[in-house]
């Protein structure tokens, strides 16, 4: 079974270093923007921590930028340039964008495939933007962004993994020299000096590169529908509701806070169907009256209409907020890093 998994992975390894060696010699153009473009991006296949990062980005760089957010929004049932609003439905715009916007509804959230002429869009309808945040463009090297931030999750390390369909890995993990910033997110609490010197080894990185290590820290539990009929007081019986990439660290993380009744999981970006709730709704009667239902954010924008929740349902959702978490000492260097190479004159 490995070999046969082996081979397609070698083929698409094949590809992509064809594909990257066209770009890096020129007969694939790429675009540089007026302006500065954080992207950020990973090498595996989704759950890494993106959108939070995101979110922690536009925190802290609003305090010195006016800046966009450009992502392909993946899933969506459109095509070409499109503004988020926060009336967007996230079947048009993507369940990120749309969780974005929702929370930062000042900040400006524009998906598009094309890279290029989202920036240059952007650029011609928000005069005042000054710098772009790329949402998940490391693969797509179109755009020359300005600084590439690298997310690597800690629970499923690169140098363990193989490539596509075989394993994880979507794109090299020679092109992590690419990188300004390496993240090493969901880093578990307690990491001993050993197991972060064999992490910091197995990574590979040059004297230009900065690496830092973060967590996602869990905020309080929200009602999903606070003026539900008697709503369920969250206590220690929980389950799990996601449609998240790697449900692993969430399902560690709640269930040290938690007893865990049930989990529903789903691939990725999945639409919740009416008959998902509603087989969820006859399975709530297997378990203890007060077990709540948690969810994540990026599941909580898909789970808006409430006309298509069951009530029983309504009475237990709640969503649990994560951000992005670095130890005391790190995060204002990683500011300052990330500033100083925004400035930079270097390409």
């Amino acid at each position: 079974m490995k070999f046969l998994g082996a081979i397609p992975a070698a083929l698409y390894a094949f590809v992509l270093r064809i594909r990257h060696w066209l770009y890096d010699i020129g007969i694939f153009k790429r675009y540089e923007a007026d302006i500065p473009v954080v992207c950020v991006g990973n090498i595996t296949v989704g759950g890494t921590g993106k959108t939070p990062t995101v979110e922690y980005l536009i925190e802290r760089l609003t305090q010195n930028f006016k800046p966009a957010v450009l992502s392909r929004g993946y899933g969506r049932r459109t095509k070409g340039y499109l503004e988020v609003t926060i009336g967007s439905s996230f079947l048009d715009v993507g369940d990120e964008p749309k969780q974005i916007k929702r929370k930062f509804p000042d900040t400006v959230v524009v998906v598009c495939e094309n890279r290029e002429e989202g920036i240059k869009r952007i650029r011609e309808e928000h005069p005042e933007i000054n710098l772009i945040l790329l949402d998940d463009g490391f693969q797509h090297r179109s755009v020359t962004p300005k600084v590439n931030i690298v997310l690597i999750d800690y629970t499923r390390p690169i140098w363990d993994d193989h490539m596509l369909p075989w394993g994880n890995l979507r794109d090299l993990p020679s092109q992590l020299h690419r990188a300004h910033i390496v993240l090493v997110t969901k880093t578990p609490e307690g990491l001993t000096p050993i197991d972060r010197r064999i992490a910091v080894k197995s990574l590979h990185l040059f004297p230009y590169q900065k690496l830092f290590f973060t967590s996602m820290k869990q905020t309080g539990l929200i009602p999903m529908f606070p003026e539900a009929e008697n709503p369920v007081t969250p206590g220690r019986n929980a389950a799990i509701m996601a449609a998240i990439g790697n449900p692993a660290a969430l399902e560690n993380s709640l269930s040290e806070r938690f007893d865990i009744k049930a989990k529903w999981l789903f691939r990725d970006h999945r639409a919740y169907k009416v008959r998902d709730l509603q087989q969820i709704e006859q399975q709530l009667s297997a378990l203890p009256e007060d077990t709540i239902i948690i969810t994540t954010e990026k599941d909580a924008v898909k789970l808006a209409n409430r006309k298509k929740i069951p009530t029983e349902l309504q009475r237990r959702l709640y969503k649990m907020p994560i951000k992005l978490h670095f130890p005391e000492r790190d995060e204002d260097v990683f500011v300052s890093t990330l500033m100083r190479n925004i400035s930079s004159t270097d390409n």
